[in-house]
């Protein structure tokens, strides 16, 4: 998966946008207003995504590919570099498990002006 194919599959998420919160490479996808990835378009290209804590360990002993969130909280955020032993299919599970963390946080309200 390269960076267009990737950034049009977070897009795809009901109500994802994304900023540049912290420079001019860093993109931050967000549902509402809370983030769920964090990737740039560099060599090599990785993505952070929000993971549950105990599979977040269990991925990392798995997958030479998936590390502790890079400047992120390692208990709750996965660092995965792409174009190793992690394959798009499971990259796109962990991307909608991910999402599916940070929208279940959100307030009804939030949910409601998703319209999910």
């Amino acid at each position: 998966m390269n960076f267009a194919e990737l950034d049009a599959y977070l897009l795809s998420k009901k109500g994802a946008t994304f900023d540049y919160p912290f420079d001019k490479t860093v993109r931050v996808y967000r549902v509402g207003d809370k983030m769920f990835a964090l990737t740039a378009d560099e060599k090599p290209l990785s993505i952070n995504l929000k993971c549950d804590p105990t599979y977040a360990m269990e991925l990392r002993s798995l997958y030479e590919s998936v590390k502790g969130g890079y400047h992120m909280n390692k208990k709750h955020w996965n660092t995965v570099t792409l174009g190793g032993d992690v394959d798009d299919t499971l990259l796109k599970e962990l991307i909608d498990h991910s999402y599916e963390l940070v929208y279940d946080k959100l307030t009804k309200k939030q949910k409601e002006l998703l319209g999910r």
